[in-house]
């Protein structure tokens, strides 16, 4: 079994040991040493990264007989050996861990919920909370409490216990594991079985902040940064917050204020825009009807059962057809089949009693050109990736809804 020398110093990243073993796995080498400070992943960190003898250790693991195995990019001999871990990662990772321990005490002790799970991601981390609801009355007080705590700059002690000893100390979360367990124990705040990497003063995580929540199945997600990760977000808010503030005209507090007014506006504008789109769609669809009409009466002398109508607009989006088609289906017997050139956009509409299944016509006439979409009886959509075979398409539907029995 492996000495591991974080679990008694987290903060030794040079060390010295004696290769064991050295044998080959796939492209790398599986490295066992006497002692080791590389911590392997487990708990929701994390594994170190480093070097050993100046090899590059790719991933750190563990196997069942409690040995730590480092996997490096090339062979280090059986031997004396010297690690190095690299520093700012193990830093960060442990002002990440300690944050997590003190943020799951502070939830606990302001509104009675327990984490569930944690993960220390590469720019964020997580804990899964039992909780009915969570509001942001909760964040807050949590935030503010796990933030006393490491302005107290409180000392941050390693215990050792069998489960029985270190549950009668008063340890958060009961294991059931014998032997010796390892606790970190954040003076008078909380008390937690523990194998992972820590600082040694709550001061030396800087700070914890909380960045957004999301529900899950039987819990609440609760997404945080603390030391460095936090200084970082921080300074990456307030960017973002000088250039929006830039951009639109206004001090830094009044983004909030103009961002709404700028959005009401925005949506008001939408709004006139649709209705003058669905006017405009209304009147060209008149327009055309009207033309279809007079073509069909110059060359039959009555007007047709049935009137198909098919465009190919040059720039219109898949929104403009669907209203114009829509609005000629409301008349009698009438079937649009249209399409832009600008992005290959097809819609066909057809009226209740002309007698035609589109979403069959379209089936019939766009997949098999390699188009994709599709629609109900009455109406369908979609688009082809060359606009050229639009004229292809359009008199194929344009012939089959002809054709078809009314």
């Amino acid at each position: 079994m492996t000495d591991r020398l974080y679990y008694q110093d987290s903060f030794t990243h040079d060390f010295q040991a004696t290769v064991l073993s050295c044998e080959p796995a796939a492209n790398l080498w599986r490295v066992v040493l006497d002692r080791t400070a590389f911590y392997p992943t487990s708990g929701g960190q994390p594994h170190d990264l480093g070097t050993l003898n100046g090899v590059t250790v790719r991933e750190v693991g563990e196997n069942e007989a409690g040995d730590v195995i480092h996997l490096t990019e090339q062979p280090v001999p059986v031997g004396p050996a010297a690690g190095a871990i690299d520093w700012p990662r193990r830093f960060d990772h442990m002002q990440q861990h300690t944050a997590q321990h003190i943020l799951s005490a502070a939830f606990i002790e302001t509104a009675k919920f327990d984490t569930v799970s944690f993960h220390l991601g590469r720019e964020v981390s997580t804990i899964d909370l039992v909780a009915p609801a969570l509001v942001p009355r909760h964040l807050q007080e949590a935030e503010r409490r796990a933030n006393e705590i490491i302005f107290e700059d409180r000392p941050v002690h390693i215990r050792y216990g069998t489960a029985a000893e270190l549950h009668a100390q008063g340890i958060r979360k009961t294991v059931d594991r014998e032997g010796i367990l390892r606790a970190i124990d954040i003076e008078n705040f909380d008390r937690q079985p523990c194998g992972g990497t820590h600082v040694t003063r709550t001061g030396q995580i800087g700070l914890i902040l909380l960045r957004k929540i999301e529900k899950q199945k039987q819990s609440w997600r609760v997404e945080f940064v603390a030391g460095y990760r936090a200084l970082a977000a921080a300074r990456s808010d307030r960017a973002l917050l000088a250039q929006a503030a830039e951009r639109i005209g206004c001090g830094m507090p009044e983004v909030p204020e103009v961002v709404a007014k700028i959005l009401d506006e925005r949506r008001s504008s939408q709004r006139q825009i649709e209705k003058q789109a669905a006017q405009l769609a209304g009147f060209e669809a008149e327009r055309m009807r009207q033309a279809a009409v007079l073509a069909s009466n110059a060359s039959t002398g009555a007007a047709p059962a049935r009137l198909v109508i098919s465009h190919i607009f040059e720039d219109a989006d898949a929104t403009y057809l669907r209203l114009v088609a829509s609005a000629l289906a409301k008349h009698d017997g009438t079937v649009a089949v249209f399409g832009s050139r600008a992005n290959g956009a097809i819609v066909m509409a057809s009226a209740a009693n002309a007698g035609v299944d589109v979403s069959e016509v379209f089936r019939q006439t766009v997949p098999a050109r390699g188009g994709k979409g599709g629609g109900s009886k009455f109406q369908a959509q979609g688009s082809v990736p060359n606009a050229a075979l639009l004229d292809e398409i359009l008199a194929a539907a344009a012939a089959q809804i002809a054709a078809a029995k009314k």
